[in-house]
């Protein structure tokens, strides 16, 4: 049999990493089609590879995951990414952000998961069980294979809770299918509860022979996020100030440029909290692939684009807002000031004229990465804003005829713990400062200056940095729900991008277009999404959630 492996955290294990070799075997323990359950706990071996088996689930249903939105990301929901399609696939961010009557409880857009979690949710609760019931290793052992899978089903019922407000607790296998949803603050209390039981039981460093395994500090940071959305402040505060311990230890820190905040902690990126890991030639993903500009990969890429909206919410190099006026008033020859934007626009959004994998960007009519309006078609690796994504992009990668990319996808940064931190700060009353210093921290590493403020600016100041700092990494769309802000943002609104042709030599022309060709629609019901109806129909104990 093939050894199982998870790729670890080089010599920094408090991060959480997740990859595979072999990995077309990582969930056969033994040689044979059928085994008894006891078998997964005849050894630690053994049992570790039946805990394995679930890490996989992480990654299938983080922020830019694969289990959920049909692999989409949910920021082309918002005003700052725009899917170029309007058909099966990409299309599907469209339909949703256009027509929300066609997501009903049968035809919900790929954001409910609510069946294929608990499906995985059930798996961890016969873990736990067997773990209780069989296992016979020594207590921190057990502590902390339980405190593994309890991390993986609190951030599940975060997932749950966040979508709906409201789901089915279960902590133990059930054989009865009639089960009552439980009230917003319990669901809140289970997830809280998992995870304080993970950052309690789950060591600062884990042993070479264990690298890459879940730690404390992934388990306080992903607190720090899900009681920003429970709204527990003071919890979220708490949270996020033992991953600032750690940080103070020497364990996190910001990475010196914004740029290097995305690599994988292997090469000493200490900002990378949670990281999900990939190798050639097997456990690959399709980032690349689906997002390079066309020039790179013709016919393919460019599957979402950013917007001119998130483009003129970066600051110049001095900290002020740009005047885009001169842009908005039909066509103009005019170069849009990209050189004087600050260093987190040069490593996010791909624009005319920028400089990648030794040639210039062509993001324009008859270019060699191309321009097509936003339409029913295809766009085959055109953008439709005049912007190709640049974050989590490899530049290094020539292979993409496939989906062969293996650059590490960062599901946590220090920097997202931060900034939810300065928004527990903000919100919880009397630690103003700290939230200003919060903010201070992210914005002098891109070297943008800051004063402090208070009241209402600050929170618009650290919604502002939230959009700016973590954009294209899946918060957007989630961020808006919880502020209840999406019905005013992405409702009866169109976003926009610059159709550029070429008139020279080194002479262009910007026309200002809608890259949207109808109003977006968030009908209020969106801020809690239904249950499947075969849920209903299975569980005569239930009710839908409300509105729907």
């Amino acid at each position: 049999m093939k050894k199982y492996k998870i790729i670890g955290s080089f010599i920094i294990p408090l991060l959480f990493v997740f990859g595979f070799y072999a990995c077309d075997d990582y969930l056969d323990p033994q040689p044979h089609s059928s085994y008894s359950e006891y078998i997964a706990w005849e050894n630690k071996e053994t049992a570790n590879i039946y805990l394995n088996s679930f890490y996989k689930y992480l990654r299938e249903y983080g922020s830019l995951g694969t289990g959920h939105f049909g692999g989409l990301n949910t920021d082309g929901l918002t005003d700052i990414l725009k899917y170029g399609a309007y058909n099966p696939g990409a299309g599907t961010a469209n339909v949703y952000a256009y027509e929300p009557t066609k997501v009903t409880p049968d035809q919900s857009g790929g954001l409910v998961v609510w069946n294929q979690l608990y499906e995985r949710i059930r798996r961890i609760n016969v873990f736990l069980e067997g773990l209780a019931t069989y296992g016979t290793f020594d207590e921190q052992t057990t502590l902390q294979m339980e405190a593994q899978a309890r991390f993986i089903r609190g951030y599940f019922y975060h997932l749950l809770t966040l979508r709906h407000g409201s789901c089915v607790l279960l902590d133990k296998p059930v054989t009865n299918p009639d089960n009552p949803r439980s009230p917003e603050s319990d669901c809140w209390d289970f997830v809280e509860n998992d995870l304080d039981f993970a950052a309690e039981n789950l060591p600062a460093e884990w042993p070479a022979s264990d690298e890459g395994r879940i730690t404390k500090g992934a388990a306080l940071a992903m607190k720090s996020r899900a009681m920003i959305y429970a709204k527990r402040w003071d919890k979220a505060i708490q949270a996020a100030e033992g991953v600032i311990a750690l940080k103070e230890q020497g364990i996190y820190g910001l990475a010196s440029a914004y740029k290097d905040a995305f690599e994988s902690r292997d090469l000493g990126n200490k900002e990378s909290i949670l990281e999900f890991r990939y190798q050639r030639p097997d456990l690959v993903h399709n980032w690349d692939y689906d997002f390079t500009p066309n020039g790179d990969n013709p016919g393919y890429g460019g599957k979402a684009c950013p917007t001119q909206e998130l483009v003129e919410g970066y600051e110049n190099v001095d900290g002020e807002m740009v005047n885009w006026t001169p842009w908005h008033n039909g066509t103009t020859n005019q170069r849009p000031p990209y050189s004087e934007l600050e260093p987190r626009f040069h490593a996010s959004v791909l624009y005319n004229q920028a400089e990648w994998k030794g040639r210039k960007i062509e993001p324009y009519e008859n270019g060699s990465d191309g321009f097509m309006e936003f339409g029913y078609d295809d766009p085959k690796g055109r953008t439709t804003t005049g912007y190709y994504l640049k974050k989590y992009l490899d530049e290094s990668n020539t292979d993409l005829a496939t989906d062969k990319s293996e650059q590490s996808i960062i599901e946590i940064r220090y920097a997202e713990v931060l900034l939810n931190y300065a928004e527990a700060c903000a919100m919880a009353g009397g630690k103003e400062s700290e939230a200003n210093n919060a903010i201070r921290q992210i914005r002098m590493r891109v070297g943008l200056p800051y004063q402090d403020i208070s009241g209402n600016a600050l929170l618009e100041k650290i919604r502002h940095e939230r959009k700016i700092e973590l954009a294209f990494e899946g918060h957007r769309y989630w961020d808006l729900r919880r502020w209840r802000l999406a019905d005013a943002v992405l409702n009866n609104v169109r976003f926009h991008g610059l159709r550029i042709e070429k008139t020279g030599p080194d002479s262009f022309t910007y026309e200002y277009i809608e890259c949207d060709n109808k109003d977006r629609k968030f009908l209020d019901r969106l801020y809690n999404l239904p249950l499947p109806n075969a849920e209903l129909v299975n569980n005569t104990a239930i009710t839908q959630i409300e509105h729907w």
